[in-house]
């Protein structure tokens, strides 16, 4: 018994194998400040920093007398004390309880607290666990803050003490609660049933349901029976909604819903009511390049298409014409059934400003415009009513060309023009200006009908043709075998451009505007008139002998008057 007290304690400690880092038992022998005292059986009782004892609310978790697991960090410190942590023992105990529940296989429980690159970070009682974003969730969720500061349930996937390394996969949880859930209700679901769901994830297409066990599509068309821009719209993650089932395929375990097919369809109401070619007061809901969508009532919208917008404004964007949410007049243009389409007018609803142009403008009436642009085959004059008239080439000018007598104009003249005809329905106005004098090819040849001899000046020599003015803006031809009771190969040869002719009209086409002319047969109508007179003519003895000298006789005498 020489061993003294001190030494005998230190034995005891060895046999216990009081290391650092063992776990003891400690009683809570006092509340002094910002320390709790306990007492361990070792040298000295130990002093532990009282935030170590506080729970989320910051609230204290043990009193005097309480028994509590402590870690030993330290058996003296230098200066006579001994070092403990209650932290480090609550570490080694949640690393205990996860080795057994990975041995096991078994369930822990967390809570996620924060974002981290490629997952989230989860608590494990007091140890920091990494949650990959693959294993979250059965399905991938692009928002996951729903499920932050939640206490959820995770598999083990990896545990390194060493490397203070864990990994959790909640989805493994999910796949096994899922799978038994999923078992009970596939043997139940049918095409048609109405079941409960809650909204799990949100995409541009759609919401997938979760029907607990079973994810269901609720396609973005099948929300609602208006336009939905996006799901978020209507739905939000976490909301408990009533769906039918509209389609399900057992082999592949897809299961399509509808949220819009539990109320009233309004397609049929809404034939009923809005037939076509009636005027409804409707809201723009959308506006695209090509015209603007208009919600006539809740679940039912038509297309107002840009040609439909305004009578006028071809190339207007729709814009320009509507506002987002204003409230507009259209007409009901079309239904189409089958694909439940609807064509609306806004244009219908105003008065057509061809229609009114051709009350106040009947053909051969004339107006007065400015050119708004020379194309190719005319030129474009602003009307009345914010409408444009064509003046083709052809009803430029009687005299030339109509490429040669559009020349003469410019965008911005002023000019008059004669209404030809109007086309409201395809909304054409043609217009001439030649039409503002007379037709010099009728004057003419009502003054000069067939069989009337005429003088005209020879214009363009041809080899098989002569082109004859006979008078502004009037030519006629003779053809080579008109020209001479001689065959002439060649015209030129014989006639001289700017030479005057008399000439017989043979031929009037009112159709073509052309006047077919001959010599020939002038030649031969004033030969017959020569004969007429000579059989009349009393015998002359001291006159012409042969018949051929009374011929020219007579004809001398007819050309001298």
């Amino acid at each position: 018994m020489n061993e003294s007290f001190a030494e005998l304690f230190e034995e005891s400690l060895t046999e216990l194998d009081m290391q650092p880092g063992s776990i003891v038992s400690a009683t809570v022998v006092a509340v002094d400040g910002d320390f709790v005292v306990v007492n361990a059986g070792l040298k000295s009782e130990g002093n532990i920093p009282r935030n170590e004892f506080l729970d989320d609310n910051g609230k204290l978790t043990v009193a005097v007398g309480d028994e509590v697991k402590v870690a030993l960090v330290s058996l003296e410190d230098g200066s006579g004390e001994t070092l403990l942590s209650r932290e480090k023992a609550k570490r080694a105990e949640s690393w205990g309880v996860l080795e057994q529940a990975l041995e096991n296989d078994e369930i822990v429980t967390g809570r996620i607290t924060g974002k981290v690159r490629g997952g989230l970070t989860v608590d494990l009682n007091t140890i920091s666990a990494f949650l990959p974003g693959s294993l979250v969730d059965i399905r991938p969720l692009r928002d996951t803050s729903h499920l932050e500061n939640t206490e959820l349930e995770f598999k083990l996937v990896k545990l390194d003490a060493k490397s203070n390394n864990v990994v959790v996969s909640r989805r493994a949880v999910l796949e096994t609660a899922y799978n038994e859930q999923r078992d009970q209700l596939l043997a139940t679901l049918n095409e048609g049933m109405t079941v409960k769901g809650v909204v799990k994830n949100l995409t541009d297409y759609g919401a997938f349901i979760d029907l607990g066990g079973v994810d269901g599509l609720l396609h973005i068309t099948d929300i609602a029976w208006k336009r939905v821009k996006h799901p978020s719209e209507l739905l939000s993650i976490g909301d408990e909604i009533d769906v039918k089932v509209l389609r399900y395929d057992r082999e592949k375990g897809r299961v399509s819903l509808g949220m819009k097919q539990l109320t009233a369809d309004p397609w049929d109401e809404f034939k009923a009511a809005y037939p076509v070619g009636s005027k409804v007061n409707v809201t723009v809901t959308n506006i695209a390049d090509y015209g603007c969508f208009a919600e006539i009532k809740p679940g039912i919208e038509g297309l107002v298409h840009v040609s439909e917008m305004d009578w006028t404004g071809k190339n207007i964007h729709p814009s320009k014409v509507v506002q987002l949410g204003e409230q507009i007049e259209v007409m009901i243009l079309d239904i189409n059934d089958q694909r439940r389409r609807i064509s609306l007018g806004i244009k219908q609803c105003q008065a057509n400003p061809w229609d009114s142009f051709a009350a106040t403008h009947p053909p051969g009436s004339q107006v007065s415009g400015v050119i708004k642009s020379i194309t190719d085959f005319g030129l474009f004059m602003g009307l009345d009513g914010g409408i444009d008239g064509l003046v083709h080439l052809s009803d430029l000018s009687w005299d030339h060309p109509g490429a040669e007598a559009v020349k003469a104009y410019k965008k911005g003249d002023t000019i008059s023009a004669v209404v030809l005809s109007v086309e409201a329905e395809r909304g054409r106005v043609s217009l001439g200006i030649k039409q503002l004098s007379d037709d010099p090819f009728t004057v003419f040849t009502a003054a000069n009908p067939k069989g009337t001899v005429v003088q005209g000046k020879i214009s363009q020599v041809e080899s098989k043709q002569l082109l004859i003015q006979l008078a502004e803006g009037v030519e006629g031809f003779v053809k080579a075998q008109e020209a001479s009771f001689e065959r002439i190969d060649d015209l030129s040869q014989q006639f001289t451009a700017g030479t005057t002719l008399d000439v017989l009209i043979v031929k009037i086409d009112r159709r073509t505007g052309t006047i077919a002319l001959s010599v020939k047969q002038l030649e031969k109508q004033q030969e017959n008139q020569a004969l007429d007179a000579i059989r009349h003519q009393p015998l002359d003895s001291e006159g012409p002998s042969t018949i051929g000298d009374l011929i020219r006789a007579q004809l001398e005498k007819n050309s001298n008057g």
